[in-house]
This record gives C-alpha cells, structure tokens and sequence, in this order.
C-alpha cells in the first residue's frame, strides 16, 4: 500500500507513519512545521518527505499520484489558539481539508481517512454517539466538522471512499508539550519534569476520555482496508472510559496550583465506541493510569 499522511510530522501522524513503515508500506508525508504546541517534528527518513501547506493546491497535488490511501491528520489544532485567530483555523482545517480531498479525488485515490475531533460534541449530554447532535463552541470545532461534512460530500457526490474519526483527547508518545495550550497530559508531564505543580482549571471536575496514540494509529490501519457497507461514516475513536482533571492530578503529583477557566471547551467527555467495535473489529488496548505509571510517575 501506498499512503500519504498529511501533518505526518506531528504527534498522530508520526506515529501512523512509522507503524505504516514498520507494516512495510509506503509512506508520503506532507507537514509545513506549523503547530506552534510541538517541541519538536518527526519526520521518518525512510518517509517520502515534503514541508509544504496543504493550502497550496498546486504545490501538493503531485504527491498524491499512485496512492492507495490518504490519512488526513493535518490541522490547526487547539481550541484556545482557534479563538485567537478563526480565520486562520478556517482556512487550514476547512478549505485545507477541501484542498487534500480534490487531491485525492483527481489523483483517483481509493480511501479517504479524515481525523476529527471530539469537541463536535459540545456541551451535549455524555455518552457521545455518532448519530447525536454537535454543539460547537469555538472554531476549531466548527472548521473540523465542516471539514466532515466536505468528506460526506466527496462521497456522495464525487463516489471516494471516505472514512471520519472524532478522537477523543489523545495521548501518548510524541504528545505535544510546549506552551500552556498543550494537551492536558503532555502539560503535567512537563510540569512534573521540571518540579513545578500542575495547572488546574477550577473546578478540576472536568471529565475527559483519554485515548492512547497507538489505539488511534491501529484504528487508522485497520480502516484503510475495512469493508464497509457505507462510506462518508463516522466514527468514534475514544476509550469509552473517562477521568476527572483531579483524578488525573491524583495519578501524577500532589503539587497543583488553580488558573484561570477556559472559554468555549465541553464540559465532559466519553465516546460510545461501540460502532468501531462492530464495524471496523477495534477495541482500545491501553489504560490511562497504567501509561502514566509507566511513563511519569
């Protein structure tokens, strides 16, 4: 298989590119180095490597000829970044994604697999299901759906096999760590490391289901080949479990300071996940408190 992973560089799609690699497929990989929360980029050298902007039509459309799969993960991501500048998380995450999808299109690419986001959801009563309302509260939300409906569209209309993820909070190796806009995790292992205490937004019961990177890479695998009855579908990619910001506080340090709340970010989080268990065969493997054992404590 031949596969192109847009944002292949970051935390997600580094990781699916070196299991794509390690599984013995080809990997293209398209990333500008623009996510301002990463430390550092992972490009793999035995990748296909190219820094361009999946904004620039003309510059990207040539990689995406003789691929077999397309991995959507690039994105201006971070719901407090997105309130700074909308216009630029539209751009990027809306007509970016429309950008990579007439790519693959006019490239006659076979799948289409889209990352979204749990944010959809909102303020919607938990557990989150697939066919519930969204509630989107700020614009990197409103640009990740949009960017859904554009993969719903390219499949009815333009017959590309198209496959939609919400992610539920991932974690794990590679996870952002820099500036206070980080994922929750990588912020309190940074914390950790350098002996300062963990931020808390008050009240610190904010519920969230976090998600391990390797139980998202498996799930991108396994829908690049799933026969499925309908395209354009979309599916929840979470642990179906979910932790307080306090219980995660309890599992890594003592030291903890209160800051200011956040606007425009949901309440609770908890994905059914079970139309990814029957219809893609995938289950998440790894626990939250076992990992930060592992990895933090």
């Amino acid at each position: 298989m031949r596969a192109l992973v847009t944002g292949g560089a970051g935390f997600i799609g580094s990781n699916l590119v070196d299991t794509l690699i390690r599984l013995g497929h080809e990997a293209v990989v398209i990333d500008n180095e623009s996510a301002v929360v990463h430390e550092q980029f992972y490009w793999n050298d035995k990748a296909s490597n190219h820094k361009e902007d999946i904004c620039d039509f003309d510059r990207v459309r040539p990689l995406f000829e003789n691929v077999d799969v397309v991995f959507h993960l690039a994105a201006r991501s971070r719901i407090q970044l997105s309130l700074q500048n909308p216009t630029k998380t539209v751009m990027v995450n809306t007509y970016g994604t429309c950008n990579v999808l007439q790519c693959a299109r006019e490239a006659g690419v076979n799948r289409f697999i889209y990352s979204s986001t749990s944010s959809a959801y909102g303020l919607t009563d938990p557990p989150h299901s697939e066919d519930g309302e969204t509630d989107c509260l700020n614009p990197y939300s409103i640009s990740k759906v949009s960017g859904e409906k554009l993969c719903k569209m390219y499949t009815d209309l333009f017959g590309l096999d198209t496959v939609i993820f919400r992610y539920f909070n991932v974690y794990g190796n590679r996870h952002p760590l820099k500036g206070q806009y980080a994922p929750v995790i990588g912020l309190f292992q940074k914390q950790k490391s350098e002996g300062k205490p963990l931020t808390i937004v008050p009240d610190g019961e904010q519920r969230r289901d976090f998600t391990h990177v390797t139980d998202v890479v498996n799930a991108n695998i396994l829908a690049s080949t799933a026969e499925l009855e309908s395209y354009g579908e979309l599916f929840n990619i979470g642990s179906g479990v979910n932790h307080s910001i306090l219980d995660l506080c309890d599992m890594i340090s003592d030291d903890r300071v209160l800051i200011e709340p956040r606007p425009a970010e949901a309440r609770e989080t908890l994905a059914d996940i079970s139309k990814a268990r029957q219809l893609l065969g995938w289950s998440p493997k790894v626990q939250l408190k076992d990992w930060i054992n592992d990895n933090i404590r």
